[in-house]
């Protein structure tokens, strides 16, 4: 028997349909706070999940989406839509996706023999489906762990194991009023010239799916120094650094340019930093004091325990 459900993330709807009787949300509960108890008027793309798809051959290889260290092969359709394997980081082939031209709809397949192998095939076809779907929305699926303080979120990216995740935490251990909105794929719009970040279901290995929003205060790419530093990049570097932290499809003309405007406009909207810092509270200071303006004003720290 067929269950739809309806989500609403970074204020667009979706719509995911599971025809298996072993499939159901309870594989995706990250979701659960973005659920909606009717069904919206629109959704940007609408997901079928069914293990017993006809699939067809996959067509011509185009690439590969690097997800978090997982490789993602990307082919090209004879209708003009995109097929995906998902593979975890063992290789194991978790889901395989077919979508039409624009991404609004999507087959998705789950091969892992495992919650936890079904759980990464079903989440990864997702996330893709929402941000190649919206990506000429002013959207943008953003690699960064963004924290809260006074009503406006920061973002801090940086590759993998960089210390994105580190620096927020400095933020709220030293910081009064910080809380983190998401660890690893936050929702970026820009909104009738206004930068805004939600929280969304993909936060890595962290816990952290709030659906929560707020104004964009400030972006900032680190990087490991020997000393703390701080400086405004020129709008080039801000691109060149923003881009690769997208989620994009570069074979897809029309995401790659709706991605390409969308940071266009944050740069314009907000400006980015690079802070080169030490895992220590004087970096968490220093990035929050020059990219707030508030300098040697800040609040006291907080006592470590």
């Amino acid at each position: 028997m067929e269950r739809t459900c309806y989500y609403k993330v970074g204020g667009h709807s979706l719509a995911i349909t599971f025809v298996d009787e072993g499939n159901d949300e309870r594989l995706i509960p990250s979701f659960a706070p973005f659920r909606l108890e009717e069904k919206p008027d629109e959704v940007v793309f609408s997901m079928m999940v069914d293990d017993h798809l006809d699939w067809e051959e996959d067509g011509e290889e185009v690439g590969v989406f690097d997800c978090g260290g997982c490789d993602h092969g990307v082919y090209r359709l004879s209708n003009g839509g995109y097929g995906y394997s998902v593979h975890d980081i063992r290789n194991v082939l978790c889901s395989r996706m077919r979508t039409n031209a624009d991404f609004s709809v999507c087959q998705v397949s789950l091969f892992g023999e495992t919650w936890v192998q079904r759980n990464y095939g079903l989440n990864n076809a997702l996330m893709m489906a929402y941000a190649f779907s919206t990506a000429c929305m002013g959207t943008m699926l953003m690699h960064a762990s963004v924290i809260r303080h006074e009503g406006k979120g920061y973002l801090m990216t940086a590759p993998s194991g960089t210390g994105k995740s580190t620096h927020t935490r400095l933020w709220y251990d030293n910081i009064p009023g910080c809380d983190l909105m998401n660890d690893d794929n936050p929702v970026v719009r820009v909104i009738n010239g206004q930068a805004i970040v939600y929280g969304s279901p993909w936060s890595g290995k962290t816990a952290c799916y709030r659906n929560i929003e707020a104004p964009v205060g400030g972006l900032v790419r680190i990087q490991q120094r020997p000393e703390n530093t701080i400086r405004k990049y020129s709008t080039i570097e801000a691109f060149c650094n923003l881009l690769p932290a997208m989620s994009n499809m570069k074979w897809d003309e029309r995401v790659y340019k709706g991605v390409c405007d969308g940071i266009s406009e944050l740069i314009r909207i907000v400006g980015m930093y690079e802070l080169g810092c030490l895992p220590n509270a004087e970096a968490a200071i220093l990035c929050h004091d020059t990219i707030t303006g508030e300098g040697s004003s800040h609040a006291p720290l907080k006592e470590k325990l």
